[in-house]
């Protein structure tokens, strides 16, 4: 509008309302007393401020508020309200502030002031309007209340003045409570009002009133997609290789991905559930079958129970797990393989757990059981398939659970008042596969842990021999002996981890626990013969050595088990020299290896233990014997003259002897029979082919992937054996490559959901690397910047804000299990990388072409004292020591320096696509997202690129948690 418009329109509005009158004497007989001359002001400033610009001054807005809150309060005025209806109407969609930071606060204020005076004069005009109709004269309170409504409607039409009016509320809480009270009075006269067009029109202000708090928040929901690679993957990882981890971290995870990839809640649950049965069907026969079988149903209804309490109140998620269930029925070959697989109709099973945690009805259980019945009564092969005489896994699990509870009780007790009746209780665990059911049930149901520690105590009491008659020497030996191949075992399946104890001071380590850091080969632990732990007291080993050589059988009264398992390696190698050097003939050595193993299994463990670190040491043409040694320690004793449970517990040495000598054998190229259970106990061991080069490998398997669409348990073993070998850096740089290689967009969206699954095997090592080497090395690098055009630079984007993401909102908890197994490369320091002192440019500053002098980019005080790397995460006082705060703190400084700097192009584009992305995925408020590392300068920076320039957009990037943040959003905003 020009300047000489808008002076004549502000003159016409007031002349044609008192045009018989002076009106700037005969004001006080239309105003009430104190708010004339506050109108005359006002009139006056709008006329000068028509001379200063193009466009009404946002100030105009602040004596506007001045105005109407000077015991402005008799809306039965017509004439004073009209007046100051007309004069909102000239500026209400069209607000601009190009002036100091507090000047566009105080805008925001003024404008929140505006709004509540303007829904007190509504819900007046309705009253007057209610009133009227009751006294037959509706006509004048139905013209105000349209004309209100109408300012209303569009002051609130415009998302801009939402987005002031939502920093308004942040900065003056009590101002937006008086709001709502009158929305709530507003509400109430008009419910009895009969006008449906005005009723109408007031809901909808309501409405967006009513959104203003939450603008953010809303995010529409992938409807057109059904299946989500990246939720199948992460609960395949788990199920796969990390039962025991706590189920609040998977719970945190499935929900951001949840989140970020807006999926509904019916189809996230159902991707669990289909997941789950493609783990139950493709899982190796034995115990990885067992741990699957637990993690379905003990685990995953546990995961949903909290799951519930992220998502939204319980009657929802009652129906949208129910609705899952629905879709669930519908994929009827994948539930007949499973029901097939496992020998009963898993979906029954599936179905009575959810109803036990309150997540399904009783009714829709009853219809869903129903449902799935007739759909098996289609399935002959099913019923003619299942055979009676084998108990289904899944109810083994779930009768499992409580018995793992009552073996805890049972193991609380006073070993040394009833230790035959312990003895009994383990002699029963041992059997069949009873062991590894309670196990899996215990890892699934988060008492693993606990379990093992009551056996280390157990362990550590059977140490001590004292006086003591030949049966309870027996019932000690076998204690020991159980407890260890337990522990050996548990150790072996889960992690070592599972059997450490929480680190205190003075407290003395348990006899099993040093055994097994210093003496029992795992995958990646490289042991030392020639530790200390491994020669003992030499007389004690002089005393071993006689007895295993000249005793007919070990003697059992008064032996401390424990120092014949230390003293053993050193024994073994006394043997092995006397057998080299032609002292004792191989039938000594099978008489002294029918010893080590004839009574108690663990000592024979511990010699191998030995044997392998040794057999490592020594050159080809040296291995023979130690490895015959290891064969004949290998094989089970036929005699009669063996402990109780001597079978059983041969089965579990047996098979913690072949996953001990798994590494050495394979390096040796030997080969050991170990006796068969008839199940494969390594089933993902071994899987790399041979000379073949890794790098070929990581892209064939990941071709074929991508190609599938989903990640099964085996590719997941291979790509943990690939990072293992290769490390985090060539594990992730070769797979953005591969990223960056597609050209199809569908194949580069399915990719990152793939590659985001597959780097949640070490998912903070790897944001690391990607957020703090390889982005920065593209975005600096002009002959790289090819390579991010769309859409591999967008594909690129999200998985670099997904990685970010979820390893700030999980890197202040534990590292899982899996993680904590692998050996840490330490790829740079961090520290040195990106020094603290601000004056020191870091190495990957120096890269940059910084735009520093631009740091008055705001004009106030506060503004101007700005350093332009200045950012929430400094004002909350964020660790910077820590190395994913460095790296996101210099990321943002890098986004910023290449959005202010005057060469565009493709690494531009990354940018923008980065920061849409984190827009995209952030929940309301930045406060504690990685957006608090951004520079408050990068706002109005970010705000010049036309796809950012929204006011959301400002609101989602900026904390407003801080007073500082307010400012800046309110400056950008109002600047749009």
């Amino acid at each position: 509008m020009k300047v000489v418009n808008l002076k004549q329109a502000i003159l016409q509005a007031w002349k044609e309302r008192w045009s018989d009158y002076q009106w700037a004497i005969n004001m006080k007989k239309f105003f009430p007393k104190g708010a004339t001359w506050d109108i005359l002001n006002l009139a006056e400033a709008l006329l000068e401020q028509a001379m200063i610009g193009p466009s009404p001054n946002p100030l105009i807005l602040s004596y506007l508020k001045y105005a109407i809150s000077s015991q402005f309060d008799d809306f039965s005025r017509d004439l004073c309200v009209q007046a100051l209806l007309d004069i909102m109407d000239m500026f209400c969609d069209r607000l601009s502030c190009h002036g100091k930071a507090e000047e566009c606060i105080g805008l925001c204020r003024a404008l929140l002031s505006a709004l509540h005076w303007l829904l007190r004069c509504t819900a007046a005009s309705a009253e007057r309007l209610r009133e009227g109709l009751e006294a037959g004269t509706p006509a004048a309170g139905e013209k105000q209340l349209a004309m209100c409504l109408l300012r209303l409607e569009k002051t609130l039409s415009s998302t801009k003045n939402r987005a002031l009016l939502h920093i308004a509320k942040l900065e003056e809480a009590s101002s937006w409570t008086a709001i709502e009270h009158s929305l709530l009075k507003l509400g109430e006269i008009l419910a009895s009002l009969s006008n449906p067009q005005l009723r109408s029109q007031a809901e909808q202000c309501g409405t967006l009133i009513r959104s203003i708090p939450t603008m953010l928040a809303v995010h529409s929901e992938q409807l057109h997609k059904t299946g989500y690679p990246t939720v199948h993957a992460v609960v395949l990882l788990e199920g796969t290789m990390n039962l025991t981890g706590e189920t609040q971290p998977l719970v945190e995870q499935l929900m951001m991905v949840k989140r970020m990839q807006h999926i509904p809640t019916p189809l996230f649950v159902l991707e669990i559930w289909k997941a789950c049965f493609v783990g139950l069907i493709e899982s190796p026969e034995g115990t990885e079958e067992l741990k699957w079988t637990a993690f379905t149903f003990l685990k995953i209804p546990q995961v949903l129970v909290k799951l519930k309490k992220y998502c939204h109140g319980d009657k929802d998620f009652t129906e949208d797990v129910s609705c899952a269930f629905e879709f669930l029925l519908k994929l009827t070959p994948l539930l007949d393989k499973a029901d097939q697989r496992c020998n009963c109709d898993c979906t029954k099973f599936l179905l009575q757990e959810c109803s036990k945690q309150g997540l399904l009805s009783e009714a829709s259980v009853t219809n869903l059981l129903a449902k799935r019945a007739a759909d098996r009564e289609h399935a002959p092969q099913l019923k003619s398939g299942e055979n009676a005489n084998i108990q289904p896994n899944p109810g083994l699990i779930l009768r499992a659970e409580p018995t793992v509870t009552n073996i805890l009780k049972t193991m609380d007790a006073d070993h040394s008042k009833s230790p035959e009746g312990l003895l009994g209780v383990l002699g029963h665990m041992l059997s069949g596969k009873s062991l590894d059911l309670l196990l899996a049930a215990a890892a699934a149901t988060g008492k693993l842990k606990s379990f093992a520690r009551k056996f280390i105590n157990l362990n550590e009491f059977t140490t001590h021999g004292n006086e003591e008659l030949a049966k309870a020497a027996s019932v000690r030996a076998l204690l020991f002996d159980i407890s260890f191949l337990m522990l050996c075992h548990v150790a072996q399946t889960y992690g070592s981890e599972v059997i450490l104890s929480e680190s205190s001071t003075g407290a003395q380590v348990p006899f099993f626990e040093t055994w097994m850091q210093t003496c029992m080969p795992e995958e990646g632990k490289i042991l030392n013969p020639d530790h200390p732990c491994f020669w003992p007291d030499s007389t004690k080993v002089e005393s071993l050595v006689a007895l295993l050589n000249n005793s007919s059988e070990m003697k059992l009264v008064q032996m401390k088990w424990h120092e014949a398992c230390l003293s053993i390696s050193a024994a073994i190698l006394e043997i092995l020299n006397a057998w080299e050097n032609g002292v004792l003939a191989f039938e000594s050595i099978q008489k002294i290896t029918d010893n080590i193993k004839g009574k108690v299994c663990s000592l024979a463990v511990c010699a191998v233990a030995w044997l392998v670190a040794h057999v490592r040491m020594l050159g080809l043409d040296e291995r023979e014997k130690s490895l015959q040694m290891i064969r004949q320690l290998a094989g089970p004793l036929y005699s009669e003259n063996t402990l109780q449970f001597y079978n059983e517990r041969v089965v579990i040495m047996s098979s913690i002897l072949e996953h001990m000598c798994a590494d050495v054998l394979q390096q040796t190229a030997t080969q050991i029979k170990f006796p068969s259970t008839g199940v494969d106990t390594m089933p993902y061991w071994n899987l790399l082919p041979p000379k073949r080069p890794i790098k070929e490998v990581l892209t064939d398997i990941f071709a074929k992937v991508l190609e599938k669409g989903w990640v099964d348990s085996r590719s997941i073993h291979i790509f943990d054996t690939l990072l293992h070998m290769g490390g985090v850096y060539w594990f992730c740089n070769n797979l953005i490559k591969e990223l960056l290689k597609e050209t199809r967009k569908e194949h580069t969206l399915r990719a990152v959901e793939l590659l985001y699954s597959i780097f949640c095997l070490d998912m903070q090592q790897v944001t690391l690397v990607l957020l703090g080497h390889i982005l920065p090395g593209l975005l600096t690098d002009s002959s790289k910047w090819h390579s991010l055009m769309d859409p591999p630079g967008t594909a690129l984007a999200k998985l670099a804000v997904w990685c970010a993401l979820s390893s700030y909102s999980s890197h202040k908890g534990q590292a899982s299990s899996r993680q904590k197994k692998r050996h840490r490369e330490d790829i740079e320091d961090y520290v040195s990388l990106f020094p603290l002192d601000d004056m020191q440019p870091s190495k990957l500053m120096r890269l940059l072409s910084s735009n520093e002098e631009d740091a008055n980019i705001l004009s106030s005080p506060t503004d101007r004292s700005m350093s332009s790397s200045l950012s929430a995460s400094q004002l909350h006082t964020v660790n910077m020591r820590d190395p994913l705060n460095r790296v996101l703190a210099n990321l943002f400084l890098l986004i910023s320096s290449i959005l202010g700097s005057r060469t565009a192009g493709p690494h531009t584009q990354f940018v923008q696509w980065f920061m849409e992305e984190c827009v995209d995925c952030l929940e309301q408020g930045s406060r504690g997202s990685i957006l608090q590392f951004m520079p408050f300068t990068t706002v109005s920076e970010l705000v010049k690129v036309s796809a950012m320039s929204s006011p959301k957009v400002v609101l989602a990037i900026t904390d407003l948690s801080l007073s500082l943040g307010r400012q800046v959003a309110a400056k950008a905003i109002a600047a749009l």
